[in-house]
């Protein structure tokens, strides 16, 4: 029995001192309140991301047009639940509204929810980063208009590397949370 709880620390210790992976933060750069929206409460719903992107490695493409992961970087949180968080705080920031994800946490359900749907999101052999697919709004009491919008952002990648590639994404979200923001009004 001793000798089993030894090897199951070992295990448990073994990973942390082999990693030598750095962990990069999806994060949206600060935002302004940018527009009044008609609705008070929003749920955001979880980023759907093609598979290469919900994945922890940091993906860039390379000159022939394959995507690669970026050496030992990976993303600090699940990239759904990264995006997704990213997005509601962004969203909240430039609204006034309170954006929260899902699961609505709330006995009153919310006025909007946001659905994001990625097609594409990685860092270009061009030195662009590309966030492309489409975004819903829906409205279950009738408070706001309820449509559907595609989104292409491409913002620089200034620099290189994995640092490089998620303050690219950090300024595609922002935009994204500034463009659902103001399609909300």
């Amino acid at each position: 029995m001793k000798t089993h709880l030894i090897l199951l620390a070992c295990c448990a210790v073994l990973p942390a001192c082999a990693s030598n992976e750095a962990l990069y933060l999806i994060a949206p750069t600060p935002g302004e309140k940018a527009v009044r929206v008609q609705a008070r409460t929003i749920e955001m719903r979880m980023v759907s991301l093609p598979t290469y992107a919900a994945a922890s490695e940091i993906i860039a493409q390379t000159p022939d047009g394959a995507l690669h992961a970026q050496g030992n970087a990976l993303w600090a949180d699940d990239p759904e639940r990264g995006m997704t968080a990213a997005l509601a705080r962004g969203l909240g920031e430039r609204t006034g509204a309170s954006v929260t994800m899902e699961p609505w946490p709330l006995s009153d359900g919310p006025d909007a929810r946001v659905d994001v749907r990625v097609d594409q999101v990685y860092a270009r052999a061009d030195g662009s980063f590309e966030l492309s697919g489409q975004f819903a709004v829906s409205s279950p009491d009738g408070v706001m208009r309820e449509f559907v919008r595609r989104f292409d952002i491409r913002t620089p990648v200034q620099g290189e590397g994995p640092a490089a590639i998620s303050n690219a994404l950090a300024v595609a979200l922002s935009r994204l949370s500034s463009d659902i923001a103001v399609a909300m009004r």
